[in-house]
């Protein structure tokens, strides 16, 4: 008997080093999508969300970036690290999801992979497709005060990209609960006070939780000091991610 092909799909993520992988029913959200994409973006039904973890190793190292008494050299460098890190999963998650977007027409189905980073407008900073609105969607973890996806197993230690499809492909499961309560750590640790601590609704623009332009001018300032455009403080601090950092940590 022929394996299905969300099956096949699946297994070879998990041959490309992907830890995450769901499928969504993106007819719910088909408003917020068109929105953000425009009609052609907002046409496919469904979404394969796919996503790769960080290293704890180096996420761990973030806070060292704010500490006063670490030389700026050693800040350069956890900056360099987290930024090489998180570019060499970003085209490892580019080049999956143009290979399973490539299954997926061979199989007769229209394909469309969307591009880890793709902004659609740079006034607002957002992009074309939000790949935690697939994974959240898809059932694998809920949008956070962060703004990020925060997944159960790995908090926001997380890397996503989206392949858009037609394919009759059945959904994974269904948007989960915020599990983040009355925790505001990603809220206090941000350096530019860019959230406002309000939790995720559907019905909400972003601009009520995140604001954007604080984020990017922070980037680009330690841009500026390091060459490096990035920050992380969020990615480390949630606590889903910690408890299983530090889990691993006594366990070696």
């Amino acid at each position: 008997m022929t394996e299905p092909l969300e099956s096949r799909l699946e297994a070879h993520a998990r041959s490309r080093g992907v830890r995450f992988f769901g499928i969504a029913d993106l007819v719910p959200a088909h408003q917020e999508i068109r929105r953000l994409g425009g009609e052609e973006i907002a046409s496919y039904p469904r979404a394969v969300s796919i996503g790769i973890e960080l290293s704890h190793e180096i996420v761990d190292r973030l806070p060292e970036r704010v500490r006063p008494e670490v030389t700026e050299q050693t800040k350069r460098d956890v900056i360099a690290a987290y930024r090489g890190h998180t570019d060499a999963i970003k085209e490892t998650l580019r080049h999956t999801g143009e290979e399973l977007a490539e299954a997926l027409r061979q199989a007769g189905h229209s394909a469309l992979a969307i591009q880890v980073s793709e902004r659609r407008d740079e006034r607002f900073l957002e992009a074309v497709f939000s790949h935690k609105l697939a994974a959240h969607l898809a059932g694998l973890g809920w949008i956070g005060k962060s703004c990020l996806l925060v997944t159960p197993e790995l908090g926001p230690r997380v890397r996503w990209t989206t392949v858009l499809t037609d394919a009759p492909l059945p959904p994974t499961g269904e948007p989960g609960a915020e599990r983040c309560g009355n925790c505001r750590k990603c809220v206090d640790i941000c350096p530019v006070g860019a959230f406002s601590g309000r939790g995720f609704r559907t019905a909400e623009p972003r601009e009520t939780r995140f604001n954007a332009l604080a984020c990017d001018n922070y980037f680009a300032e330690v841009e500026r000091k390091t060459g490096f455009r990035t920050c992380g403080l969020c990615v480390y601090v949630c606590p889903f991610g910690r408890r299983v950092s530090e889990r691993a940590r006594r366990a070696g």
